[in-house]
């Protein structure tokens, strides 16, 4: 079949975008896993489909797919992306909302900047001690959407990412899910560097959206810092976590950054 998509990124992380709105895409992993592919695919991180809401309470849904053609709940840089593509074709003004599986997000979009405002941050595992093959480290968890270990470190740039984030990210403390992996320095208060292994890339990718937001309400939390939180992910932009705090509670929790488009086409699958 022969499928239209545009490609869009959030601060590096890319995306294949598909109007799903008559419901006549039913992707198989397998085709997510093509048209993912950088060398005979399109070339993304994730697949995005736009959807009728289901259940009335949304102007919209999305389906969301990993590069790897696992479903995923939460995508912060996703839903920057989808937010734009929404208002692109549908013609929405400058607020929308859209059921995802980790609930329902609301946007705004202020021209190639967009606000999501995401799910209060639960499960939150601070201290973990955690036994690798390269020794004992230290970290904090909390689930922003989908699961994130946070790695404190004086020096991102030689942090073991793929290696170290590889084993993490399936590590019995973690299981049977496992986990997103952020290895984070602090480059000032309220200023923070991240970079980021994703479960269902597998890779390191150039920005996690809910992993920047782990990020930042870890270190909000243990630094006691108050809003924004601006931080400096691999692509090279910059972020920025808003929330609202009572005690140990986060509540408003918003992610901002940029969304572009990149192309539009047609593709076989």
């Amino acid at each position: 079949m022969l499928v239209e998509f545009t490609k869009m990124n959030g601060a590096g992380n890319d995306f294949i975008l598909l109007d799903n709105r008559s419901g006549q895409w039913r992707l198989t992993p397998e085709q997510v896993i093509r048209l993912c592919d950088r060398h005979r695919g399109v070339g993304a991180d994730g697949v995005l489909l736009l959807e009728p809401s289901r259940t009335g309470r949304a102007d919209w849904a999305w389906q969301f797919y990993n590069s790897d053609g696992s479903e995923a709940e939460m995508c912060g840089n996703g839903a920057r992306c989808f937010a734009r593509f929404v208002q692109r074709v549908t013609g929405a003004d400058g607020r929308l909302t859209f059921e995802t599986r980790a609930g329902i997000i609301e946007a705004e979009l202020r021209g190639d900047r967009v606000t999501v405002g995401l799910t209060p941050p639960k499960d939150w595992r601070l201290d973990l001690d955690l036994e690798t093959s390269r020794g004992p480290v230290h970290g904090h968890a909390v689930n922003t959407g989908v699961p994130h270990l946070v790695l404190l470190t004086p020096d991102v740039e030689q942090a073991p990412v793929a290696e170290l984030g590889r084993e993490l990210r399936r590590h019995p403390a973690f299981q049977p899910a496992g986990t997103n992996v952020n290895f984070v320095q602090i480059l000032e208060p309220g200023h923070i560097r991240v970079r980021t292994y994703e479960r269902g890339v597998e890779a390191e990718t150039l920005a996690c959206g809910t992993g920047v937001t782990a990020s930042a309400l870890v270190c909000a939390r243990i630094e006691s810092w108050p809003p924004p939180v601006k931080v400096r992910v691999q692509g090279g932009d910059t972020l920025e976590v808003a929330f609202t705090r009572d005690g140990d509670d986060f509540h408003a929790v918003r992610l901002t950054g940029p969304a572009d488009f990149v192309f539009t086409g047609r593709i076989e699958i």
